[in-house]
């Protein structure tokens, strides 16, 4: 289970009441929303911070003595449905429709090299140590990826498609994947398997070092 779902209804209103309160909230105002123990609130405050969904936040100044308060992490926030497919869906689907499919693609390559350019420039002294930490920069942008050798080559192989849904109505979003890496490693990026185009992974072969003064300008295939 995913989401809200996999906690309890008692766990679920607390968690609501933590993305209500933006500023934090206290263990008494909990308890007086939920209708649960000074105990039941903090067990589940406990179980949620070592989770790494609630953090401890500054308590507001009032003049007597602090009061803890609680409020939700980024990864505690990220519980909560955001449907970004249908919506990207949607505007993409707009987008074709009046700038063509073509000038789509060309905009998510750009995307990709933009969004590559606002992070450091991966280094690395061989093609396994560049699989590695490119693998380690998509796994933490969702990919679940890792490095892999086949034959003589370092590959990288992503295990979860971030775009799957929204690749299936529109193969041009993989632009955006092989323009972002080519940009983040100074090499061509081939897309040797797609899981929309129905392969087991989407596996990436990381071109030779391009020579001196050479640059890449992507759409890797």
């Amino acid at each position: 289970m995913q989401g809200l779902a996999q906690f309890g209804d008692t766990r679920q209103r607390l968690l609501r009441q933590l993305l209500l309160a933006r500023d934090g909230t206290g263990v008494e105002e909990l308890c007086e929303r939920l209708r649960i123990s000074h105990n039941a609130v903090r067990q589940h405050l406990t179980t949620l911070i070592v989770s790494g969904l609630v953090q401890r936040v500054e308590p507001r100044p009032t003049g007597g003595r602090p009061q803890a308060r609680y409020a939700l992490t980024e990864q505690g926030r990220e519980l909560f449905p955001r449907n970004y497919g249908a919506i990207s869906a949607a505007l993409i689907s707009q987008l074709v429709a009046r700038v063509g499919e073509a000038e789509v693609g060309a905009m998510l390559q750009e995307l990709g090299t933009t969004v590559a350019a606002t992070q450091v420039p991966l280094q690395a002294d061989s093609g396994e140590a560049l699989a590695r930490a490119l693998a380690q920069r998509l796994d933490a942008l969702g990919y679940e990826a890792i490095p892999a050798r086949h034959g003589d080559d370092w590959q990288v192989e992503a295990f979860n498609c971030v775009f799957h849904g929204l690749a299936r109505q529109h193969p041009q979003v993989c632009k955006f994947d092989i323009a972002y890496m080519e940009a983040a490693t100074g090499r061509r990026i081939h897309h040797m398997e797609c899981m929309v185009r129905g392969g087991q992974v989407c596996r990436f072969k990381l071109g030779p070092e391009p020579s001196r003064g050479a640059a890449v300008t992507g759409g890797g295939s």
